[in-house]
C-alpha cells in the first residue's frame, strides 16, 4: 500500500517538472543559432528541444536501418536465416522473458501464473525442450493434472528431452497410486538412465513392494556400480533380498534352491537373524548339522535372539533336557551378561528341573529389568520350588501389566512387528526393522489405574503358568 502511494506521488511530480520545464522553454528569450556553410539558422528553446527528440528517432531508424542492410548481405551470402532472425528478434526477447517471469513464478509457487507465463513463452520461443517443461511443471502445480499430462507426453517424444517426460509421468501415477503403471515407468527411466539415484531408490521400493526380489537385487547392484550406496550397506540389503528370495523359493516347495538361497543371504550378512534362522534350518534338513551350529553360534555372538535358540534346539529333538542344557553351552557361554542368555539359561535349567540353578541364572532379572518373559519365568521357578501359590500369583499378576521386552520394532517410525519383514508396513521403510524393546509412548497412571483389574478380578490360576512361559519362550 505504501509503496503504491509512493509511486503515485513519484508520477506525480513527473508530470509537475516536465510542465515547469516546458513553461521555462516557452517563456524563454534565449535560443540556439547555428551557422553551416554560410547559412545560419536561429532556433527557439521549443524548437530545439523538438529537432533534439526528432535527431534521436531518425538516429534510432538509421540503427534499424543498418541492421536491416547487414540481415540482407548476410541473406544475400548464404544465410538463409538471417532476415528471419532479424525480425524474430524482438519475439524472442519477448519470450525469454516470459520464460524468465515462468519460472520465478514457478519457483514462488504461483503455479496459475507461472502457467500463463509458460504458454507466453511458448507462443513467442520455438523451444519446445524449455517451453514445455515448464508447460508441464506449472500445469502439475497448478493442478491442472490433464494438461500436465500432455506436455510429459509431449517431452517423451522427443530423444533429448525423453527422460525428463517419463520421470514426470512417473511422479504422476505415484501421486494417484497406480503402482502398476508406475513400476513400467520406472523401469523406463532405469533404462534411460542407469546412474539416476531417484529412479533406482523408487524402483527398488515398487519392486520391492511387488516381491520382484530378483529385479530388486539387479536394481541394487546397479546403485554400487553407481557408487550411491556404500558396500557394506550393499551387501546387508542384498542379504535382505537374497533373503526374500529364499522364502519365495520355501513357499514354492523346491527345498534345495531353497538351502542355497538362504545360505547365500546368511553368507553376506551373518548378522541378519532372519537369514541365519533359515540358513539354519536349510543345513538341518540337508543334515549338516556341525555347519547350522557354526552359522547359529556366529549370529548369536552377533546378538542373542529366542529364534537362534529354537533352531538350534531343532538340531536335537530329541536330547534329554540335561543334555540339551550341556550342548547348549556353545551359545550360553556367549553374551553371558545379555538378558537372552540369562533367560535362555533358566529356561534350559527349568527344563531340565534344577530349579535353584534356574534361578541364579536369571539374576536380578525380574525386578531391574522385570518384562513378561522374565516375570512368568520367575513364577515358574517359585512353584518348582514350591512355593506358596500366593507367590506364584503375584508374580504373574506383574507378569499382565509388564512390558513385552525386545520386538521387531521400526527405527523409522517405531512401528512394532510380530515377525521380521524387510519393509515396514506402517512406513514403508527398507531394512528398518531391529530386534529392541519399543520406545515407550505412554507411562502408568498417577492414580494407578492400571492396576485396577487385578484388584477386581481373581489372579490366573497356577495351570496357567506353563501356558504364558511357553508363549513367550515361542
Amino acid at each position: 500500500m505504501l509503496w503504491s502511494l509512493i509511486k503515485v506521488l513519484l508520477f506525480i511530480a513527473a508530470i509537475a517538472g516536465l510542465t515547469y520545464g516546458a513553461d521555462i522553454l516557452l517563456h524563454s528569450n534565449d535560443g540556439l543559432r547555428i551557422a553551416v556553410a554560410g547559412w545560419e539558422f536561429t532556433l527557439g528553446p521549443m524548437q530545439t528541444a523538438i529537432v533534439l527528440l526528432v535527431l534521436v528517432v531518425v538516429l534510432w531508424l538509421v540503427m534499424k536501418l543498418v541492421g536491416f542492410v547487414v540481415a540482407t548481405l548476410r541473406f544475400l551470402n548464404g544465410d538463409e536465416t538471417a532476415i528471419s532472425r532479424y525480425f524474430d528478434r524482438n519475439r524472442e526477447r519477448k519470450g525469454y522473458q516470459a520464460l524468465s517471469d515462468g519460472m520465478m513464478a514457478l519457483a514462488s509457487g504461483e503455479g496459475r501464473l507461472a502457467l500463463m507465463r509458460a504458454q507466453r513463452a511458448e507462443k513467442y520461443l520455438a523451444r519446445p525442450d524449455l517451453t514445455t517443461l515448464l508447460v508441464a511443471q506449472a500445469a502439475e502445480q497448478a493442478g491442472d493434472s490433464k494438461r500436465a499430462t500432455e506436455a510429459y507426453k509431449a517431452l517423451v517424444t522427443n530423444e533429448s528431452t525423453r527422460f525428463v517426460g517419463v520421470r514426470g509421468l512417473l511422479r504422476q501415477k505415484l501421486a494417484e497410486g497406480d503402482r502398476e503403471t508406475a513400476l513400467a515407468l520406472a523401469e523406463k527411466a532405469f533404462a534411460l538412465k542407469p546412474r539416476h539415484a531417484e529412479t533406482q531408490d523408487i524402483l527398488l521400493k515398487l519392486q520391492s513392494e511387488k516381491a520382484d526380489w530378483k529385479g530388486a537385487r539387479a536394481t541394487l547392484g546397479a546403485k554400487l556400480k553407481a557408487g550411491s550406496l556404500p558396500k557394506d550397506v550393499y551387501r546387508r540389503r542384498d542379504a535382505v533380498l537374497a533373503l526374500q528370495e529364499a522364502r519365495g523359493v520355501f513357499d514354492e516347495n523346491a527345498t534345495t534352491e531353497a538351502r542355497e538361497a538362504a545360505i547365500e543371504a546368511n553368507k553376506r550378512s551373518p548378522d541378519l537373524i532372519p537369514a541365519a534362522v533359515m540358513a539354519g534350518r536349510s543345513l538341518i534338513e540337508k543334515g549338516d548339522t556341525r555347519a547350522a551350529t557354526r552359522i547359529l553360534k556366529k549370529a548369536w555372538s552377533v546378538q542373542p535372539h529366542p529364534e537362534l535358540a529354537a533352531v538350534f534346539a531343532e538340531i536335537e529333538p530329541d536330547e534329554t533336557p540335561a543334555a540339551r542344557l550341556k550342548r547348549f553351552k556353545v551359545l550360553t557361554g556367549l553374551h553371558v551378561d545379555s538378558d537372552e542368555t540369562k533367560l535362555l539359561l533358566a529356561e534350559l535349567n527349568i527344563a531340565a528341573e534344577d530349579y535353584p540353578e534356574a534361578r541364579r541364572a536369571l539374576g536380578t532379572l525380574p525386578t531391574t529389568h522385570p518384562t513378561q518373559r522374565a516375570l512368568a519365568i520367575m513364577a515358574a521357578v517359585e512353584r518348582g520350588e514350591g512355593s506358596d501359590e500366593a507367590v506364584v500369583r503375584g508374580w504373574l499378576s506383574k507378569a499382565l501389566t509388564a512390558p513385552r521386552g525386545p520386538q521387531w520394532c521400526c527405527d523409522k517410525c517405531q512401528a512394532i512387528h510380530a515377525t521380521w519383514q524387510p519393509i515396514c508396513e506402517n512406513c514403508g521403510g527398507f531394512d528398518t526393522l531391529s530386534w529392541r524393546e519399543p520406545v515407550e509412548v505412554s507411562g502408568r497412571s498417577a492414580t494407578g489405574a492400571e492396576l485396577l483389574p487385578l484388584l477386581v478380578t481373581p489372579a490366573p490360576a497356577p495351570e496357567d503358568l506353563i501356558d504364558l512361559a511357553a508363549t513367550e519362550k515361542d
